[in-house]
């Protein structure tokens, strides 16, 4: 399970839309940008090959969750 997820803007315009994210998962810290296609590239150290879909799913949630969707409450 993921933990500490966090993520931040890295660019956002008309063409590319990028955000960065980083986690801990089994006690390993992983990073990486996640795409506005639902792309990620994993930078440093890439989650185990047997946990990459797992993981992959769980970060497109997490992403989908607090990016995509409007959280704040009417007015």
């Amino acid at each position: 399970m993921i933990s500490h997820f966090q993520w931040y803007e890295k660019k956002n315009n008309w063409l590319r839309k990028e955000w960065g994210f980083s986690f801990y998962f089994k006690g390993s810290y992983y990073n990486g940008v996640y795409f506005k296609d639902g792309s990620i590239i994993w930078e440093g150290v890439q989650p185990p090959s047997n946990e990459i879909e797992n993981i992959t799913t769980q970060v497109h949630d997490l992403v989908l969750y607090h990016i995509f969707e409007d959280h704040t409450p009417p007015v």
